[in-house]
């Protein structure tokens, strides 16, 4: 962060923090935002167009093949500046965005989930696993969690700042509760959840770590993170019969159609439908 504080536009790191918007969005608009600086030295950035930013991102396209999601990261940080800095009406700057690619998330199954947590043998790696998984919650809703935030009285998760800055409740298992307080014997933790080294929150890099040698031990082929977990969580759900509004609660979506395509993959409708080439005699 220290690196593009000094050369970033007065105000744009400042109104970032101001708005609490995450560290890893921080760093991540910060960094696209200092590249967009020097692909246009010699221009004042009040002076450049809507065309000259098209190009541009249609450059990092073709040429180093940007992915669509940091696409619109990179367009993000761009009309933060020029809308929330400058104060800007959107109308001012318009980007044209692609549309989203339609690829469905890996799904584990049951069984595979089991899996990854009984081969897990150190105990706070295999909360960190069964939490993610209990709440179908992000990396970064994890490692923000608090010792106060498991609520076992009334078996719930409190997830406070999520993404949205919205805080929200989920599940919480009763086979975690159980796992959580062999965990709280050995380790003690005294604020986070889950903490690294020195007291610290824990870090996403070992969530990564934990999960990959999880993936490993369990012999699974599929290309899966632990994002992963969380999208297991919403089709079991859904493959149980729970409502999709419920889902799109636990979930902190703020939209119905984000959460619709658990639909897409849920296995439980598309069992019952008969292969009409079961009905062919031969």
């Amino acid at each position: 962060m220290s690196l593009h504080q000094h050369t970033l536009p007065e105000g744009y790191l400042e109104l970032l923090q101001r708005k609490r918007y995450s560290p890893s969005t921080l760093k991540t608009y910060s960094l696209y935002f200092q590249q967009f600086m020097d692909h246009f030295p010699d221009h004042e950035l009040e002076s450049i167009t809507h065309d000259q930013i098209n190009a541009y991102i249609l450059e990092l396209i073709r040429s180093r093949k940007i992915s669509v999601s940091q696409q619109n990261q990179r367009i993000n940080a761009i009309k933060f500046y020029y809308e929330k800095v400058l104060g800007r009406k959107r109308e001012y700057y318009q980007v044209n965005r692609p549309r989203k690619e339609s690829t469905l998330p890996t799904i584990l199954t049951l069984g595979e989930v089991e899996k990854l947590i009984r081969l897990t043998r150190n105990q706070k790696h295999k909360c960190i696993l069964m939490t993610i998984y209990s709440g179908g919650l992000r990396r970064s809703e994890l490692i923000n969690l608090k010792i106060a935030d498991i609520d076992s009285k009334r078996m719930l998760i409190k997830v406070c700042g999520a993404k949205g800055k919205k805080d929200r409740f989920t599940l919480l298992s009763e086979k975690l509760v159980r796992e959580l307080r062999i965990y709280y014997r050995i380790y003690t933790p005294r604020t986070w959840l889950f903490e690294g080294q020195k007291g610290t929150q824990y870090s996403a890099t070992s969530i990564e770590k934990i999960f990959r040698h999880a993936v490993i031990s369990a012999s699974i082929r599929k290309h899966v993170t632990p994002h992963s977990l969380r999208h297991s969580f919403a089709t079991h759900l859904l493959e149980q019969g729970t409502n999709l509004r419920y889902i799109q609660e636990l979930l902190g979506h703020s939209s119905t159609k984000t959460t619709e395509i658990y639909t897409r993959v849920a296995s439980n409708a598309l069992m019952k439908i008969k292969n009409p080439l079961d009905n062919i005699e031969y």
